[in-house]
């Protein structure tokens, strides 16, 4: 599949969303809700769940499905009470031990001046910040479109996957190609120059796997419900001090082997 095939297949409509993947692997979620400073955010959706027996912390990214479900979740785009909601979560994860999973979904966070006004790049930051230092296992799922620092604020992890037919980028391909060359048409161009699929993410050493679609935007739900508890059995024997090194080095290592 061809760049901007792959962000064509993110953006398409019936795809399955965050609250879709939460539906089908979580045995149980609870919801949780605000961020104890400005509001709730409802393009974060922030809980604890079980998966497999194991009691896991799950923030995804939600788009919505039809379009009152859209303008519900903002389109995916969240703003600084999000990011900030999940931060609570995360630190709760910490304090209890819990493995933390995103599920990242979103064109990029909220550009509105309100967001501004509130701190949206600090929100962003003190989420990377936090997720890079944690002290508990992370794994982050590139599930549909995977959006500047609106995906990377919740992308900071021991391991990042992708679905085969999702994009993670810096900048949409329409934005990069209306600053390099004034004309926005010429997307598909800009989108194979940033090397935005998982194939290229892979090769740089991004993300660690490529979640195989068994139809257009959707998985094996099943098999990929038990490949992240195995993941998490595994990273949560390690010694904490042994799972902040290899997070660390792993993004120490990112796009060494370039060239």
């Amino acid at each position: 599949m061809k760049a901007y095939e792959c962000v064509q297949a993110a953006r398409s409509a019936g795809r399955a969303t965050a609250r879709a993947y939460i539906d089908a692997m979580a045995d149980v979620f609870v919801e949780m809700h605000g961020d104890r400073r400005f509001g709730d955010d409802n393009a974060v959706i922030a809980g604890i769940g079980r998966l497999c027996g194991m009691s896991v912390t799950i923030i995804g990214i939600e788009k919505g499905t039809d379009t009152a479900d859209k303008l519900k979740h903002n389109f995916g785009s969240a703003n600084p009470e999000g990011y900030r909601k999940a931060l609570r979560q995360i630190k709760l994860a910490e304090k209890f031990h819990r493995p933390i999973l995103c599920l990242v979904d979103t064109s990029g966070a909220f550009c509105g001046i309100g967001a501004e006004e509130r701190g949206q790049g600090q929100a962003i930051a003190e989420n990377m910040s936090e997720l890079m230092t944690v002290r508990t296992p992370v794994l982050s799922i590139v599930i549909g479109e995977g959006g500047s620092g609106g995906a990377l604020a919740l992308a900071v992890a021991d391991e990042v996957w992708m679905l085969e037919d999702a994009y993670y980028s810096v900048i949409s391909p329409e934005g990069a190609a209306s600053i390099l060359w004034k004309d926005a048409n010429r997307a598909k161009e800009a989108a194979e120059s940033l090397r935005l699929t998982a194939g290229d993410l892979y090769e740089f050493g991004v993300i660690e796997r490529i979640i195989p679609s068994v139809q257009e935007g959707g998985v094996d739900m099943l098999r990929l419900k038990q490949e992240i508890a195995e993941t998490f059995r595994r990273s949560a024997a390690l010694d904490e001090n042994e799972l902040l090194e290899r997070r660390y080095q792993k993004f120490r290592k990112i796009g060494g082997g370039c060239q």
